[in-house]
């Protein structure tokens, strides 16, 4: 039985791709259960598919899930999630900005008993002060407008239980927000704190 599944997100990242990969296999090595790293590609034109086809022929938990275009970085989130199995999924982005480390500080939480941890940035190094006002801006005009809680400073890096998995992939959306989706089902929700990098 699969515990973890980590749903990564990828398009044309052949530049931090393999660094990503040893990183987050490191992360994956500390389970002692087993675990998944199901990377989406959202129709890239670089080569990242080829490097992602490597690795999934090295390591056994690497499946490569293939959009036929490029649909937008929610849908292949989305993609993705439905086609874990693990009793908890990760989402995180392969840029690195996330550190993949701190999946372990978000599977403590749900063992804990959280459905839903968020991973929230503290600091947002190498920002300019530009997209740190523009951020910050955006996500606490969100938390007015929205009619559900909108977690200040996180983005799409967070641990979901299977049950908040199953209660989103029963919703009627089509264009999914799954930053808000998430909330809004409700459950036990947690939060992480991180430096970004």
């Amino acid at each position: 039985m699969v515990e973890l599944s980590v749903v990564v997100p990828v398009f044309n990242e052949q530049e931090v791709i393999s660094s990503f990969y040893t990183r987050i296999r490191k992360v994956l090595d500390e389970f002692p259960s087993q675990s998944e790293l199901i990377f989406v590609d959202d129709g890239s034109g670089d080569s990242t598919v080829e490097i992602l086809d490597s690795i999934a022929k090295e390591d056994i938990r690497v499946r490569v899930v293939k959009l036929s275009r490029n649909f937008g970085h929610q849908a292949a989130v989305q993609a993705g999630i439905d086609q874990s199995v693990g009793s908890a999924v990760v989402t995180i982005d392969c840029d690195l900005q996330d550190p993949p480390e701190v999946i372990a500080l978000l599977v403590e939480k749900w063992r804990m008993g959280a459905d839903v941890v968020h991973a929230v940035r503290e600091q947002r190094a190498g920002e300019t002060k530009f997209k740190r006002l523009s951020a910050s801006l955006f996500y606490r005009m969100m938390k007015k407008i929205s009619d559900s809680p909108v977690v200040l400073d996180s983005g799409d890096f967070r641990l979901m239980s299977r049950r908040t998995i199953v209660a989103i992939q029963s919703l009627p959306e089509r264009q999914r927000y799954i930053r808000g989706l998430v909330t809004w089902v409700g459950f036990q929700q947690d939060l992480v704190y991180f430096h970004r990098d």
